[in-house]
């Protein structure tokens, strides 16, 4: 197979471009080594499989062609996306012309250097499945919890997210220490009894959730390994319909988050999503250097206030249902804000407050508030789904 001396297929536009974007998305733009830039194309008698890997993310597709030349090839592999993306809807016809790849489609024509492949790592091998997971679920969970992931690579415990699963439930964690979130999703494991702490990176989870077909409805699998092995690979792979893909795992330890999370609450407010996201972003113009919004809370309403004397001040008032105490201020950063706001998935938000200068819930709207004890605290509703936000100091 490794003799591409006559390789050649002709494959459909839409297959090809599909496959090849995909692959694309996740080769790296700068490269100390020039053949991490390349896309392997292997031909044989199933079809195509396209893969690309970076030494931390593997990606492998197959589609179906019509195989003339059995072998394998490497091209750079952002070019071949893009040239395929602008292609007429006809079929592609791809075959070696000395140490040039000849791509045909209609009346284009295109000559690509060939990419040695003597220096090209072995690609991963996907560990054994270790379980399965509706593929909407798994997107919108990975959307809620990488939102709070963190981007400083000095800090690579806090890039990650972080999955603890306890048999047939995973608790999937982030945080890049200004706020947290936490999503707890059913799965459906190969062994009931499974036990397992993973650190992903986030960004690649997200790549992943971004391109996955939901509309195929065919359960994810993540692949893990099994048994003894769960995680010994230090790869997180998973495989959908004709796609998978691996990424090396974090080797960090995640820090323990259960301390952060308040089980009750001296002030509860419920407020309606839309019109609180607008106020936010109306409010925001006049924050100084994105520094903080203001939330007054009293009964029956909230008003949003930003900004100072030299710049202007802004305000709104909105209706809330608060209680538990009288008053509360409290400040935050509107882009955390406005990213909590945007991944709980009701219609209102609930918020739980201890004090001012302590971290704040942001949960999905329970079906019955909780009512409070008899010391006026609130306990933290049945939730599935929990962002905690860390407050910003208010002058003074």
């Amino acid at each position: 197979m490794d003799d591409s001396s006559s390789v050649s297929f002709r494959v459909a536009k839409d297959d090809l471009s599909s496959a090849v974007a995909w692959v694309a998305r996740n080769l790296p733009t700068k490269v100390t080594q020039p053949v991490l830039r390349a896309m392997l194309i292997t031909a044989d008698e199933q079809g195509l499989e396209l893969t690309g890997f970076d030494y931390e993310v593997s990606t492998r597709v197959r589609i179906p062609a019509e195989v003339e030349n059995p072998g394998r090839i490497a091209v750079a592999g952002k070019l071949i996306a893009e040239i395929v993306a602008n292609l007429p809807n006809q079929p592609v016809d791809l075959h070696l012309d000395g140490n040039k790849v000849l791509l045909t489609c209609s009346s284009s024509r295109f000559e690509l250097p060939l990419i040695p492949l003597d220096d090209y790592p072995q690609l991963p091998t996907l560990p054994e499945i270790t379980g399965t997971i509706n593929p909407q679920l798994f997107v919108d969970a990975i959307f809620q919890v990488a939102s709070a992931a963190g981007k400083d690579d000095t800090l690579p415990m806090l890039t990650g997210v972080h999955m603890d699963i306890q048999g047939k439930t995973i608790h999937l964690t982030a945080t890049d220490r200004f706020r947290l979130a936490m999503r707890t999703v059913e799965w459906e494991p190969e062994d009931d009894s499974i036990e397992a702490k993973l650190l992903v990176p986030a960004k690649t989870l997200q790549d992943n959730a971004r391109t996955l077909d939901t509309s195929l409805n065919t359960p994810v699998e993540i692949a893990v390994g099994t048994g003894e092995n769960i995680g010994g690979d230090g790869l997180f792979g998973l495989h959908a319909d004709s796609r998978e893909t691996t990424t090396r795992m974090l080797d960090a330890d995640f820090p323990n988050v259960a301390p952060l999370l308040p089980k009750t609450h001296t002030a509860m407010a419920s407020i309606e999503i839309g019109p609180l996201q607008e106020a936010i972003r109306r409010v925001s113009l006049l924050t100084e250097r994105n520094a903080q919004i203001r939330m007054q809370f009293t009964s029956g309403q909230v008003i949003l206030s930003a900004g100072g004397s030299d710049s202007g001040t802004a305000e709104e008032t909105l209706p809330c249902a608060f209680s538990g105490v009288p008053e509360l201020i409290i400040a935050f950063n509107p882009s955390y804000l406005k990213d909590g706001l945007g991944v709980v998935h009701t219609d209102r938000v609930v918020f739980g407050f201890t004090e001012p200068s302590r971290p704040a819930i942001m949960i999905p709207e329970p079906e019955n508030m909780p009512e409070a004890d008899a010391d006026g605290n609130f306990p933290t509703p049945e939730t599935d789904f929990t962002y905690l936000l860390m407050p910003v100091r208010l002058p003074g």
